[in-house]
């Protein structure tokens, strides 16, 4: 496959003559802002750019960028995107769901991308609601989510998007807020990352899970609650006062509070982004008492399926020449004759 040679573009190159129809002040407004913000950034070509999508709100966005996309069927991105890339290995594949489209319907399609490492982007647009459908509790709503579904409230146990990709294989793992600042930075690492890059965003439904993320997305609550964690530094939040340390004896993470701006006798640890047991300890803290740990996760590059793919075909073709007529023939074939009709 052919590196893509990087091309300037500005950010109207990617907006479409379409005009964008979410609820007012939803978030996907935001994410696809950054998205189109950041493809002039990274060089990248609209006339080999796809946007494949699934079904609900977020599925609307291939509408709204100018380059080739699918809007296909519920659950079922993975499986055209994984088509179009084998289809054409050089075209630069993104895929746009939502927290129910590749959770439910279509968690088994989502596992098989994500441990095959087709080389493409996943963003999943997390709000912990069916949205599109008016307000149904979907696989990462909390427990106790009241819902049209679940009046009462949701007894189910939520799904943990990077959980789930990091037990799928997942080689790229990383979250993301739909206003915040640092939401671009996310997708040029994701978009450099050559196999499946994996990134949850956070996206506040206006409508029917109005500030579910509040608790650390609100700008009072930001400092204390968010961890942006960059490889090789240190796991400091809340201004510098505290930090994650190993507690040895559980073999977890604990938070620890930081004085002088003394990490290191703190026992706060650095992030590595190749550390897999690090990084689903990082994804699995709890909600209560620990900050969320957003930015690039894990980065642990492996070969491609697409690569394996390209490679296994051209060995397979090596030394032969195509020849349609004789593969039809080849095999139990026979004649038929077309016989006049008898009087």
């Amino acid at each position: 496959m052919n590196e893509m040679t990087p091309i300037k573009t500005t950010l109207k190159d990617w907006e479409t003559d379409q005009e964008v129809r979410w609820c007012p002040g939803c978030g996907d407004y935001a994410i696809l802002k950054a998205v189109q913000r950041t493809m002039p950034e990274i060089g990248a070509d609209p006339a080999k750019t796809v946007f494949v999508s699934g079904i609900g709100c977020s599925s609307r966005f291939p509408y709204y960028m100018e380059t080739y996309g699918f809007h296909t069927i519920h659950g079922r991105a993975p499986a055209v995107a994984t088509g179009v890339k084998l289809a054409n290995p050089d075209l630069d594949v993104w895929i746009i769901t939502g927290d129910g489209d590749a959770l439910s319907i279509g968690g088994n399609h989502t596992m098989h991308l994500l441990r095959r490492n087709l080389d493409c982007q996943v963003l999943l647009f997390n709000n912990e609601i069916y949205g599109l459908t008016k307000g149904q509790y979907s696989p990462t709503s909390r427990e106790g989510t009241r819902s049209p579904s679940t009046p009462f409230g949701s007894v189910d146990h939520p799904a943990k998007p990077c959980a789930f990709a990091l037990g799928s294989g997942a080689r790229f793992i990383a979250r993301g807020i739909d206003v915040h600042k640092k939401l671009p930075e996310v997708l040029k690492a994701a978009h450099a990352h050559k196999g499946a890059a994996f990134i949850e965003i956070f996206q506040n439904c206006i409508v029917y899970n109005d500030d579910v993320f509040a608790p650390f997305t609100a700008k009072p609550n930001a400092a204390a609650n968010q961890l942006w964690v960059e490889h090789g530094e240190p796991l400091l939040f809340d201004g510098g006062a505290k930090g994650l340390a190993m507690d040895t004896e559980r073999l977890t993470l604990k938070v620890v509070d930081v004085a002088d701006d003394d990490w290191q006798a703190a026992g706060v640890i650095r992030h590595d982004q190749t550390n897999r047991g690090l990084a689903h300890m990082l994804v699995e803290m709890p909600h209560v008492g620990f900050p969320v740990a957003l930015g690039v996760i894990y980065d642990d590059p492996a070969p491609t399926f697409d690569s394996a793919v390209v490679e296994q075909n051209r060995a397979a073709s090596e030394g032969k020449v195509a020849d349609l007529q004789k593969l039809l023939s080849k095999g139990q074939t026979w004649m038929v004759d077309k016989q006049p009709r008898a009087e």
